[in-house]
């Protein structure tokens, strides 16, 4: 299975892309790429949010995922800010569904659980893990990428539990 993850943001929109190897005898997850599309501050929202989905479609072209993984929107105290991070977080929908690639979705407080054991982990914490769960010190080069990362290797997590729940019924 390979996942596209996505920490949608205003700003900076992190991406990565995990696979596992299921053949393996014990199966582990592999960093194929991850990295952070940069948005200029100076430019229009249009803009940036055709930036967001240019190359958010150039890269699922390019890695093939099976599906994409994104984050739930969290309640923010700041309405303004919440809607933009909804528009981001829509024009990613719109680049997998453009690639026709399924989309989940994932609460904070679940990606922290699953990358970390604890809902209510530091961003530090889910970054030491990221490098762990993926045995690669130079997996991430922002604190964006590292949540993506995270989310993709969450998706793997739940899927592989659902899994094996089916198989126990």
């Amino acid at each position: 299975m390979r996942v596209f993850g996505i920490d949608c943001g205003t700003e900076f929109t992190g991406y990565g892309v995990v696979e596992v190897d299921g053949d393996a005898r014990t199966p582990r997850l592999i960093h194929l790429a991850a990295g952070t599309i940069r948005l200029n501050k100076k430019e229009k929202t249009p803009q940036r949010l055709a930036q967001v989905y240019a190359e958010l479609t150039a890269l699922m072209t390019l890695h093939q995922p099976e599906i994409v993984a994104i984050e739930e929107v969290f309640f923010s105290a700041n309405a303004k800010s919440a809607l933009k991070l909804g528009q981001v977080r829509g024009v990613a929908m719109l680049a997998a569904a453009t690639c026709g690639m399924p989309v989940a979705e994932y609460a904070p407080l679940s990606i922290k659980s699953s990358v970390v054991g604890y809902g209510l982990a530091a961003k530090e914490q889910v970054q030491f893990m990221v490098r762990r769960l993926l045995d690669n010190e130079n997996a991430f080069d922002s604190a964006d990428a590292a949540d993506a990362l995270a989310i993709a290797i969450c998706h793997i997590h739940t899927a592989q539990t659902l899994e094996l729940q089916g198989a126990r019924r």
